[in-house]
């Protein structure tokens, strides 16, 4: 793997779904995320998170460095019991006899942490808790951190209903007189255009080992995560900018909510409904950008 980051990052990402829910809220029947206050939609990190590992593991599968740790179905202990295995291979008979000390179980989570690091791309950009009491390997605080998704104008929540054609069992086509149809609803918004900021920490990319390698392949999931996440409901979601902020040090020379602000995206037409990413205007400021402040639009 090549050497860790040098350079602090922000960047902005402009993302739209057409006739889908991008983030359905348990707590709400899986309707569509929203602010009760201004009715603009929301998506949170975790779902964006989600996106990046399952491209990452669509891409490199299940092989080390860039493992996903917390992947669909996975049981967490038994996806640490390597980094704990490699760490009590390296113990002599003599001490794996002996009661561990303080000490010794301390260097141990640490060494654990360090080969979940390596092996793992997620916890070395994300993150990770792990420390239980099986397969201890601690906790790891990542370099890439993803803020809320917030959408440029208010949504409009609908549920659509639709009628099943089958039913499950015998039991339950008898209790509907011998018909095979039920009734369903189906949660979506017909556009939203949202936008994401996020960071990336050089002192905390050193700590993990999260690499230019890692960037780039950081770069590629935000760029490409949702052409491989098709479903009924997520049809048509794209990631439609991606506006990079490199900063010239490892500590940064700006702050970030003014970096931030030199995106902006203006509705063009203001008296009918967005209904595609053409109805605004985005612009970048980059005659504002501060000294030491390289931008970068992808693609």
């Amino acid at each position: 793997m090549s050497e860790p980051i040098e350079n602090r990052y922000e960047f902005v990402l402009l993302f739209d779904v057409k006739n889908g829910n991008p983030n359905g809220d348990p707590d709400g029947g899986n309707m569509p995320r929203i602010d009760p206050e201004t009715g603009h939609g929301i998506t949170t990190d975790v779902c964006l998170k989600r996106r990046v590992r399952n491209y990452v593991e669509l891409v490199h599968k299940d092989n080390s460095p860039n493992r996903i740790y917390i992947k669909e179905k996975a049981i967490l202990a038994l996806r640490r019991k390597p980094a704990y295995d490699s760490v009590e291979e390296e113990k002599d008979e003599v001490k794996k006899a002996k009661k561990e000390t303080k000490k010794e179980k301390e260097e141990k989570i640490s060494k654990g942490r360090i080969w979940m690091c390596k092996n793992f791309f997620d916890v070395r950009t994300f993150g990770a808790v792990m420390s239980t009491e099986k397969n201890d390997c601690g906790q790891v605080r990542g370099p890439v951190q993803l803020s809320f998704s917030r959408s440029i104008d208010p949504i409009v929540s609908l549920q659509a209903t639709i009628t099943r054609m089958a039913v499950e069992t015998e039991k339950q086509s008898e209790k509907q007189g011998g018909g095979n149809r039920s009734m369903g609803r189906k949660a979506y918004i017909p556009y939203g255009l949202y936008r994401a900021h996020g960071f990336i920490s050089a002192p905390l990319a050193k700590q993990t080992g999260f690499s230019e390698e890692d960037l780039k392949l950081f770069w590629d999931s935000l760029i490409n995560m949702f052409e491989h996440d098709r479903s009924a409901s997520r049809g048509e979601m794209a990631a439609q900018k991606l506006i990079v902020f490199k900063h010239s040090s490892e500590l940064g020379n700006a702050h970030s909510q003014n970096l931030f602000a030199l995106v902006k995206t203006e509705r063009i037409d203001k008296d009918n409904p967005p209904r595609t990413v053409s109805d605004y205007e985005i612009t970048i400021d980059r005659g504002s950008a501060p000294e030491g402040i390289e931008v970068i639009e992808m693609p």
